[in-house]
């Protein structure tokens, strides 16, 4: 825990330095980046369980072709208290609504399907009971252009006669605060926001044929409740007081609630959610609860993580509880919240109007009539391993302290582990990073700014598609980066969020994602549907940079030397050309596949020309240079010797010799050092507790990764995942499961493990398409090694592996040596087998 500490930050000193302060954060700104019912498929309505996520697979824009017909009749519907104009008073309470619409059944129930959806959030319940075990639905989108809704088959919770529908809305992402982020970023100008409203439609069919539909409309009721606040980034405030006993169960008397106000909507289509939603997915217990000073407690849940929590409360009616946030303590043993202040508002004037001097994460409780009781934030989400709570008399036992960890519900693709325990603590920080990073987007960091930008995206896609089944959410993903481009800019984030100036290298995430979902699930009918939009993109691409060299934009971010952008992003426009190449093959437009594939060429040549026919004398990193010009192929043949040499001498002249990398250096470097250097090189840096790296990490107490190789208590968030794509760099060469290019889907694919000197075994496993593909391995001796291989039904692997002449080759499938004629092709360790379980050792000759 010592290391998790940092000595308290002088708040005089803190203020003395503004104006340093502000210029930094201003640069920094820009640098950034029971059982419940079950959800319905899409095309059949079929029972499912949420909880393991078997969505329906389909492709294309899910605009639900019978959405009249699920919504028929069906208004929106809000409240009548209008959005202040002044943004002060936006800060002030403003009690979420609550509205309820009895009904009754008029017979024995065959099915029973709630078709829902908002802007902004919502909590549905019947008769009193939660419906569905999601959090923070719908997914945020730009509302004005999409809307995804959610049908539940709520049958089992119907009762015979008198029901009640009850519906609370959040203001999510629909109506922020005006939060001046790094003191300029404004989300109610670059949202599109509103007063948050829902849409609802409960289809009931009898046994005896016959149909009820209970649609929103001005029938429901509503009034305010509890929630006297509730911001997804600054937190909830709720005072126990004003609740409504029994108001969303039927019998209760609602004559004194208004009449629900029929709404237009907030105008995006509405279309049925065919990814996993954001539930919470474990319960975390404190490992320690501390008193550092007087009324103070701070509690330690052991990780860093995205979501909420429970907390049985007591006091006296009246008291209020708050609550505070963030991933450090000082070394006095209170809260450092500075790394999860939100657009690093930390200080008086910078959030605008109303907003507060420092942005940090809250909650508060009033405590009511019942205490104790237990409370759950609704409609936020915090980053956080400490909870200090302020106003309770004594301190809570750790069984009245639960943390709720929630992300989108996305299903186990991978799993990797080894004899290193540093490497399978790497690989444990950034799962944890990863998943607490997914929250309906792909974030670069969940409390700070929760935004989803295509940097993180190109860093760092590959690996969480090693680790999860990440098809639909990134399907989810490139609609909204449709949603948000620009006709001739390029945009930072999807959905938008006002961010545009880190150039190509962040809007192609749009195109790059495309091309993973093709690679790793062999989703052609989605590049159908895209392929005109893309040849779209890639003329404005052609009019933003018309000479082919990219000029402007962001580029190796949080690299320890300079990178110019001149490199990394035309690098990253010269991957979208050989993309649209291979989408072009896909398309049979063989037009367009020549003018891609000239494209690409072109751009290779001015990448080689400017960085590495020229001697390049600027201050430069040169670990990224040298990587990203053998990971893209921009280095001729006969010249690989030099550019291998500069490299490992790039690498050599690294701090600790290690890697001194950002955001694409690293996913190149991993790559291109383990190709054309040696796997070796690579787990000499990847397994070691040196600064930098990920060991100096782990060594010195992170659960997840942080947003810089040097460890940050004030700035940088300390769980952000670009640096994850070394996990990729794990199935990759640890365990050597590759995707085939030229084979999308793992119909063919690439086993081609590697066994460093330092660890004795490697245990990998990846689900594709066609099933598990296994690839295990241990040393048996000093230079003998036994692989354990399972291929799927229906695939073939192209095994390669390391052998020398001193070595013989064996190879069992099911514990049967293979035949003569099979055994000619194995001496070389490149061969290709079919389906089926194997044993290969590889030992020395007699």
């Amino acid at each position: 825990m010592e290391k998790m500490k940092r000595k308290k930050v002088n708040h005089d000193l803190f203020l003395i330095g503004a104006g340093v302060l502000v210029c930094l954060l201003t640069f920094y700104g820009f640098d950034s980046n029971d059982e419940a019912p079950a959800l319905l498929d899409k095309k059949d309505l079929a029972l499912l369980e949420p909880a393991k996520n078997e969505g329906a697979k389909f492709s294309g824009d899910p605009l639900l072709s019978s959405e009249e017909k699920a919504f028929t009749n069906a208004e929106w519907i809000t409240y009548g208290r209008e959005i202040p104009t002044a943004d002060s008073l936006l800060y002030l309470a403003h009690p979420a609504p609550i509205f309820r619409k009895e009904f009754k059944s008029k017979g024995e129930i065959s099915k029973a399907t709630l078709y829902i959806t908002s802007a902004g959030y919502y909590k549905g319940s019947i008769n009193g009971e939660a419906i569905g075990k999601n959090v923070l639905d719908p997914a945020w989108t730009d509302y004005s252009k999409r809307t995804y809704y959610t049908a539940y088959e709520i049958t089992q919770q119907l009762k015979e006669g008198s029901n009640c529908l009850g519906v609370i809305l959040g203001n999510g992402f629909y109506n922020p605060l005006p939060l001046r982020k790094w003191g300029r970023r404004n989300l109610r100008t670059d949202l599109t926001v509103g007063k948050p409203t829902f849409i609802a439609q409960l289809v009931v069919a009898y046994k005896n044929g016959e149909t009820d539909t209970i649609n929103t409309d001005n029938t429901w009721k509503y009034t305010y409740g509890p929630i006297q606040k509730n911001s997804v980034y600054l937190g909830t405030v709720y005072d126990a007081k004003q609740e409504i006993e029994n108001w969303n169960q039927p019998g209760f008397n609602d004559a004194s609630w208004s009449k629900a106000i029929p709404d237009k909507g907030p105008g995006g289509k509405l279309q049925q959610a065919f990814f996993p939603p954001v539930q919470v997915t474990q319960t975390i217990t404190p490992v320690a609860i501390t008193n550092p000073e007087k009324g103070t407690y701070v509690i330690d849940m052991g990780v860093n993580f995205t979501g909420t929590y429970k907390i049985k409360l007591s006091g006296k009616v009246g008291d209020t509880i708050n609550f505070r946030f963030g991933e450090r303590i000082y070394d006095d043993g209170t809260l450092n919240p500075m790394t999860t202040v939100i657009g690093q508002i930390k200080k008086k004037g910078i959030g605008g109007p109303g907003a507060p001097e420092i942005a940090w994460q809250t909650d508060s409780y009033i405590v009511g009539k019942e205490s104790p009781s237990w409370f759950e934030p609704e409609f936020t989400y915090h980053v956080y391993r400490y909870m200090e709570v302020k106003g309770l008399e004594k301190a809570p036992a750790v069984s009245d302290v639960h943390g709720l960890l929630m992300h989108t519900h996305v299903s186990e693709a991978g799993e990797f582990n080894s004899s290193s325990e540093l490497l399978n603590s790497i690989q444990e920080i950034t799962r944890r990073s990863f998943v607490t990073n997914l929250i309906s987007v792909q974030s670069d960091c969940a409390a700070r700014e929760k935004f989803g930008y295509g940097g993180d995206l190109n860093a760092t896609s590959e690996s969480y598609i090693n680790n999860y089944d990440m098809q639909d959410i990134y399907k989810k993903t490139v609609y909204d980066w449709i949603d948000a481009m620009k006709d001739s800019s390029f945009v930072d984030t999807a959905p938008f969020a006002g961010v545009a100036y880190c150039g190509i290298s962040w809007e192609s995430a749009y195109l790059t994602t495309q091309y993973y979902i093709y690679l790793y699930y062999n989703d052609v009918a989605f590049v159908k549907e895209l392929y005109s939009k893309n040849k779209e993109w890639m003329d404005k691409v052609a009019r933003i940079h018309p000479e082919g060299l990219v000029n402007n934009g962001l580029s190796d971010h949080e690299s320890l030397e300079p990178v110019p952008v001149q490199l990394t992003g035309t690098a990253h426009y010269l991957q979208c050309a050989e993309i649209m190449e291979t989408f072009a093959k896909v398309m049979g437009d063989k037009e367009n596949e020549l003018k891609y594939a000239a494209l690409a060429e072109h751009l290779r040549e001015l990448i080689k020309n400017e960085f590495w026919d020229k001697a390049v004398t600027k201050k430069i990193n040169r670990q990224t240079l040298f990587s990203t010009l053998l990971y893209h192929n921009i280095i001729p043949k006969e010249e690989l010797g030099a550019a291998k040499d500069s490299l490992q001498k790039a690498l050599k002249n690294g701090p600790s010799a290690h890697f001194n990398t950002g955001i694409f250096g690293t996913k190149y470097i991993l790559e291109a050092a383990s190709k054309n250097l040696s796997p070796e090189v690579v787990f000499d840096v990847v397994n070691s507790k040196a600064f930098p790296g990920w060991g100096f990490m782990v060594d010195n107490g992170a659960t997840t990764l942080w947003e810089t190789w040097k460890e940050s208590d004030n700035t940088f968030s300390n769980n952000h995942p670009m640096f994850g794509s070394v996990s990729e760099w794990f199935y990759r060469w640890l365990g050597g499961i590759r995707p085939d290019p030229e084979h999308p889907g793992f119909k063919k694919f690439v086993l081609a493990p590697s066994t460093p000197e330092g660890l004795e075994f490697v245990n990998t496993k990846y689900n594709s398409p066609y099933g598990s593909i296994v690839s295990n391995w241990k040393k048996l001796s000093a230079n003998s090694y036994e692989y354990s291989i399972e291929i799927p039904k229906g695939t073939t692997a192209k095994i390669s592996l390391a052998l020398d002449a001193s070595q013989k080759i064996t190879v069992l499938k099911e514990g049967v040596q293979l035949k003569s004629k099979k055994r000619k092709a194995l001496k070389t360790g490149n061969f290709d087998l079919e389906e089926g379980q194997y044993a290969i050792i590889v030992s020395p000759k007699a």
